[in-house]
């Protein structure tokens, strides 16, 4: 490009967890002196942050990097994420890669980058890549380049618990977490940026474990910060939610009333080829322990179709969980064979017209859960944080169960609280009304 002020745009395929390290990222490299552009445009440098949870996601990393070749021949491509780390050698064969880095590296990539006027297409990519990912606490210097009200704050990575499906314990490598005044210290900058909800970010947070604290040391030590008002849990595993937790989710605290819990499966023969550390009635139990003690509670989960050997009654029992279960939505995710997990090497695959009926049939379900879910609130006032506005006047923003609701206003109402009066549901969001002044 013919600009003195080189430009990077970043892109992020796959998770919150993602998300989270590409806005780190991006600060980075504002500080360094790149001008952010949004991903799709001419650019100097292109740094993606891949997924490999499925051949999907790898999928969309190779189309992204063609993508911003066709428009920006000349830009450095940068690869790091997970499939930078599970598929090193798949992404040097790929043309137009000039730099790989894998998960040892990845937030330290900035400084592998050529001096911005060497900043041009290599004969080959170098590889900066380990097989092994250090496991002790770490720190994560800056604050993440946010755009949006709610901001991601990484606290943990790294899984130990080798679920058979699952890649990121190689892509990630084994659990570990983040230094608690290092976190403490971003949440900081991020809500004097101007945001007003965290969402805490990692693989397996709840077994988040730094100089002595838990997870709810951690959440208790971020409420105290001025400005802070919403902190959301992301994804959570159920066998590491302490009633603590849910009692203080309960109480009068900044916890959002929130939990997403993966479930997967509703059948017990399938969780323990998963090497699930749970059965059926376990994740009940839990589900209805949180729901009884927590008003309001927003509950979302995960769910597989065609894992191998997954017979009608098998599905049966999931979507039959899935029914009973107080959720406000589902994720519903089609199994896809990974490299080097046990699940990989299990016979009795599931025909692709099966896995895309059973895919279906949960997904509707979930769009049933979630309207009624919303329609409970009709007539009821809540308090939304707004994000942003379409051309025509409609601002959505989020309640802290998860909710997220339209209203028609001229008032400008991003990054405020605003209560509003639920009238009704339409196109998946509930629609509302501010009370007139």
């Amino acid at each position: 490009m013919n600009s003195s002020v080189p430009t990077a745009s970043l892109h992020t395929i796959g998770c919150r967890l993602n998300q989270a390290e590409t806005a780190l990222l991006a600060d980075r490299l504002r500080r360094q002196g790149y001008r952010l552009v949004d991903y799709g445009q001419p650019t100097d440098l292109l740094v993606l942050n891949t997924c490999s949870v499925t051949g999907e996601a790898e999928r969309d990393c190779r189309n992204a990097i063609r993508r911003t070749l066709r428009h920006s021949p000349h830009a450095f491509v940068a690869v790091t994420g997970c499939y930078a780390q599970t598929g090193a050698e798949a992404l040097r064969r790929l043309a137009g890669v000039d730099l790989i880095v894998g998960g040892q590296f990845k937030m330290s990539l900035p400084d592998y980058l050529p001096h911005p006027p060497l900043l041009r297409k290599q004969p080959e990519p170098t590889v900066l890549h380990t097989k092994r990912i250090e496991r002790e606490e770490f720190v994560l210097p800056g604050a993440g380049e946010c755009e949006t009200t709610r901001a991601n704050l990484k606290i943990q990575d790294g899984c130990n618990f080798m679920c058979s499906f699952c890649i990121i314990p190689f892509a990630r490598g084994h659990e570990r977490s983040r230094c608690v005044d290092d976190a403490v210290r971003e949440a900081r900058e991020l809500a004097a940026r101007g945001h007003r909800e965290l969402v805490l970010t990692g693989v397996n947070i709840g077994r988040y474990d730094a100089d002595g604290c838990a997870l709810l040391d951690l959440i208790r030590r971020l409420e105290q910060i001025d400005g802070v008002a919403r902190i959301r849990i992301s994804s959570i595993e159920p066998t590491t939610i302490p009633d603590e937790l849910l009692e203080h989710m309960a109480g009068p605290s900044k916890l959002c009333r929130y939990l997403h819990i993966p479930l997967q499966s509703g059948d017990d023969g399938i969780l323990k080829a998963m090497n699930r550390r749970y059965t059926v009635r376990d994740y009940v139990t839990l589900i209805e322990k949180a729901a009884s003690r927590i008003p309001d509670l927003g509950l979302g989960t995960d769910l597989m179709v065609g894992f191998p050997g997954e017979t009608d009654p098998q599905f049966e029992n999931t979507r039959a969980v899935a029914m009973a279960l107080p959720f406000s939505y589902f994720h519903v995710f089609s199994f896809s064979k990974r490299p080097g997990t046990a699940a990989e090497r299990m016979t009795g695959t599931v025909a692709p017209s099966v896995v895309s009926r059973r895919g279906r049939v949960l997904a509707e379900l979930s769009r049933a859960k979630r309207l009624a879910f919303y329609q409970r609130y009709t007539g009821r006032t809540v308090a939304v944080l707004f994000e942003g506005r379409d051309p025509h006047q409609r601002w959505t923003g989020l309640t802290d169960n998860y909710i997220r609701v339209e209203v028609a206003s001229r008032e400008e109402l991003s990054n405020r609280f605003q209560d509003v009066t639920i009238t009704g549901v339409m196109d998946g969001l509930a629609v509302g009304r501010m009370p007139e002044n």
